[in-house]
């Protein structure tokens, strides 16, 4: 089966990401902009969301409908509140400032659960230099509510190196994370860590190898438990793409896209059946 992508908006110029749905439009972010859009699909235009987001990131919604992200530039996460404040869950780890939050993915305890890597130039010109970097491991959190309101962090991983997307399987028993460095001594691997139920990770296994081409970026599910991914790029490989992998990590399907590199998806639209897709050219493609 061939998927056809239309591109809706965009090109931006500078990356696009963590497209999620709102029950009516579709939100992303700009991030060099510091602005989240929201594309309304019955009028085919896009429209200021929210800005001054410090290069967030990452998009989710809680089963409340209230928006949670990643702020890469102010290297916190954050939760947005319908009077327009931003109430911070977590800026850091142990006294030291996070790397670059990413993404996240919240659980039905209302967990947060985010990838913190360091990637070069993500949050604004302060993060091309390493000597910003003030912790010694790119790692997954996980971050619980309590009742006074406070968010107390745990570190759920420790064999990660930028870590990137971040999902759930449908029973939320497996936590699938894109290890997603960029030097060659590092992965580019599809992993999936058991989730304990004292909600730790056990012992990764690796669902799908990239070898020396550009692993996953951002991902999503399918209602058959599916891991729709984006991953590849124009450099080489089999090239830009959106992947569908089994919960077991075979490659069910591939689908070119016209991007150098995609970025993330998601399922939208009344009955989720239609997949949008951003890229690091700003796209907004479904």
């Amino acid at each position: 089966m061939s998927w056809r992508f239309e591109l809706v908006d965009g090109p931006y110029g500078g990356v696009t990401e963590g497209p999620a749905w709102d029950g009516g439009g579709l939100l992303f972010t700009h991030i060099p902009s510091s602005r989240i859009m929201r594309f309304d699909p019955r009028s085919g235009s896009s429209e200021v969301y929210r800005e001054e987001t410090n290069y967030a990131n990452g998009l989710m919604f809680d089963p409340e409908g209230r928006l949670y992200a990643c702020e890469g530039d102010a290297r916190r996460v954050v939760r947005y509140e319908a009077d327009g404040n931003a109430t911070v869950l977590a800026d850091g780890f142990e006294g030291k400032r996070f790397n670059i939050p990413n993404d996240l993915a919240i659980d039905p305890q209302g967990r947060v659960w985010f990838t913190d890597p360091f990637y070069e130039a993500a949050a604004g010109p302060w993060s091309q230099d390493f000597t910003h970097k003030e912790l010694d491991h790119d790692s997954v959190y996980r971050l619980d509510p309590q009742s006074d309101g406070k968010w107390p962090i745990r570190r759920v991983t420790f064999d990660t190196t930028r870590p990137n997307g971040i999902l759930f399987s449908l029973d939320y028993k497996t936590l699938y994370v894109a290890q997603s460095g960029r030097g060659p001594s590092e992965k580019r691997q599809l992993r999936a860590y058991p989730v304990r139920e004292d909600a730790n990770l056990g012992e990764a296994s690796v669902l799908h190898e990239f070898g020396d081409n550009r692993g996953v970026d951002g991902m999503c599910l399918d209602t058959n438990g599916n891991i729709v991914a984006t991953a590849g790029w124009e450099r080489g490989g089999p090239g830009p793409m959106i992947y569908v992998f089994s919960p077991r990590g075979e490659v069910l399907e591939t689908h070119p896209i016209d991007a150098q590199r995609p970025t993330n998806c998601t399922f939208a639209g009344e009955d989720l059946t239609t997949l949008y897709v951003t890229s690091t050219e700003g796209h907004l493609f479904r």
